[in-house]
């Protein structure tokens, strides 16, 4: 068993900001792996089954708000008995421009309130992770409110790209690997623009 955690915060007012980056990339996987199946509330989340690269995976996306995303986590993990390498979580990264995707084997939260509450609660940072590029933040912008903030119409190709890589990037972790994934995925500075249309604002938003 595999867990794939999407951070982000419930609620139609944030459905594609930009701190719901990783939501949008859970959605994703959704719609590939486990469409039309039934979304369960569990562990303070919304969460799907799915096979992915033959291996049973719970996508989840924590309906706690952001700072408190730790709890839903710990609620599956120690449901599932997990051990921290059945782990990754997808996230937004202020440092990383919109377009760009990057996979981290462990790592510090670097500033990211849910990355905070994770480590905080599991009381360990040697998780893989995803992180989405969501930057850069303008100078004259709050950071908070910037990333509550939507993306802007100019950035739709940049983040329908990140999504997809997103996507792809954990696929290639379940098959092959977090290090693997790092390898083909680390390597690119940008991803090619996916052929889709919008991002569907995705399953479980309230």
């Amino acid at each position: 068993m595999k867990l794939i955690v999407g951070l982000g915060n419930p609620g139609t007012q944030y459905s594609k900001t930009r701190h719901n980056a990783g939501f949008l990339a859970v959605d994703r996987l959704v719609d590939r792996h486990s469409a039309g199946a039934v979304v369960k509330a569990r562990f303070s989340g919304d969460c799907v089954e799915a096979s992915i690269a033959a291996t049973k995976c719970l996508l989840l996306k924590p309906m706690t708000f952001m700072n408190l995303s730790g709890q839903s986590v710990l609620q599956a993990m120690q449901f599932y008995k997990l051990p921290m390498e059945d782990l990754l979580v997808i996230t937004d990264d202020l440092a990383l421009p919109v377009g760009s995707v990057r996979l981290r084997a462990s790592g510090g939260a670097g500033g990211h309130n849910g990355l905070s509450d994770i480590e905080r609660r599991l009381g360990s940072g040697e998780y893989a992770r995803c992180r989405i590029g969501i930057g850069p933040k303008p100078p004259m912008f709050d950071q908070a409110a910037f990333v509550l903030s939507r993306f802007t119409e100019e950035e739709s190709d940049g983040l329908s790209s990140s999504i997809e890589a997103a996507a792809d990037a954990v696929e290639e972790c379940v098959a092959s690997g977090i290090d693997a994934a790092m390898n083909r995925f680390n390597t690119k500075l940008k991803p090619p623009l996916a052929t889709d249309g919008d991002i569907d604002p995705g399953w479980g938003a309230a």
